[in-house]
């Protein structure tokens, strides 16, 4: 099981254009399509939506990606 976060929580990533940090704006514990995509989640293995802080970009990652910033 990977590392819960929370709403709010400042996390970073890596992307095709390097590291990139956000916040995380909504936790999705069931399937959710995105950008044409099926992200699989569950109750044990969220994935959490996140808002880029550079841009208006929005991603989903599982807890694995993600790397808990300033606390």
């Amino acid at each position: 099981m990977s590392r819960q976060f929370r709403i709010g929580d400042h996390v970073s990533w890596n992307s095709e254009a390097g590291r990139v940090s956000g916040t995380i704006v909504a936790i999705h514990t069931g399937d959710v399509n995105f950008k044409g995509y099926t992200h699989h989640a569950s109750p044990d293995a969220p994935q959490y939506e996140i808002q880029s802080d550079k841009t208006d970009h929005v991603a989903i990652h599982k807890g694995t990606a993600l790397t808990l910033i300033g606390k």
